[in-house]
C-alpha cells in the first residue's frame, strides 16, 4: 500500500504564503514524478507544480514567479512555497506521485486526500 499525506493548508491574506508538504509512504520501489495539483470549486483540477521524471520542473503560468516546489531531505517528500498568494489561488490542493511499489512492475499514481488553501482579499 501507499499513501500520500499533505499537510500546510490553511487560511491566509491575499500577499502571504503558505508551505505545502507531501509525504509519501508504503511499499515504494521507486518514485519518478512528484508534484502538486489543485481543484477551486466548480472548476477542474489542474497542475500547479511538478518534478517530472527527468527531474525537471513544471509550472502553471499563473504561479511562476510565486511558488517554488522543492524535494525534502526525507526521501520520497516534496514541498510547495507559495508566496503573493491570491485569492484566485484558493482551491484544495492534491499531492500527486508516480510511482512503482514493490512487487507491481506497473507505474501507478497516486493522489493524496488534500489540502485546503484559503486566500482572502
Amino acid at each position: 500500500q501507499v499513501q500520500l499525506v499533505e499537510s500546510g493548508g490553511g487560511l491566509v491574506q491575499a500577499g502571504g504564503s503558505l508551505r505545502l508538504s507531501c509525504a509519501a509512504s508504503g511499499s515504494i520501489y521507486s518514485n519518478n514524478a512528484m508534484g502538486w495539483y489543485r481543484q477551486a470549486p466548480g472548476k477542474q483540477r489542474e497542475l500547479v507544480a511538478q518534478f517530472t521524471s527527468s527531474g525537471s520542473t513544471n509550472y502553471a503560468t499563473s504561479v511562476k514567479g510565486r511558488f517554488t516546489i522543492s524535494r525534502g531531505n526525507a526521501k520520497n517528500t516534496v514541498s510547495l512555497q507559495m508566496n503573493s498568494l491570491k485569492p484566485e489561488d484558493t482551491a484544495v490542493y492534491y499531492c500527486n506521485a508516480n510511482i512503482r511499489a514493490y512487487a507491481i512492475s506497473s507505474w501507478t499514481s497516486y493522489w493524496g486526500r488534500g489540502t485546503q488553501v484559503t486566500v482572502s482579499s
